[in-house]
């Protein structure tokens, strides 16, 4: 039960950190916008939102599933930045080991979104 709590209080805090971030440093995701998509500082203030509020929602049982969508489809829709992210990293002076590192770990943070949505 306590480690059920921690991981919920975990993500959402992930969650809510990295959403912040996007009003913080919007540079950042900028830069990994891939240029075909339209009105790049809209989406990343959305996602940036919409992380928090997933992030929030976990924390409150009446929320926690539709939260718990939310952010499985925010991560989906994200992944293509990710990719972009691998693609450009030497252009951002980011080792490729860790641009092309992180793409794999969207898995377990699907998984554990799927698994504090159903807890």
């Amino acid at each position: 039960m306590f480690l059920r709590l921690l991981s919920r209080y975990a993500l959402a805090l992930l969650f809510v950190l990295a959403g912040l971030w996007h009003f913080v440093h919007p540079a950042t995701y900028l830069a990994i916008m891939p240029p075909q998509f339209p009105q790049p500082p809209a989406l990343v203030y959305v996602s940036g939102f919409f992380e928090i509020l997933g992030g929030i929602g976990l924390l409150l049982k009446p929320t926690r599933r539709l939260a718990g969508w939310g952010l499985l489809a925010l991560l989906v829709a994200v992944f293509p930045a990710n990719v972009y992210m691998a693609l450009i990293h030497e252009k951002l002076g980011i080792p490729g080991w860790a641009a092309w590192g992180r793409l794999p770990l969207q898995l377990p943070l699907l998984w554990w979104v799927w698994k504090v949505m159903k807890g």
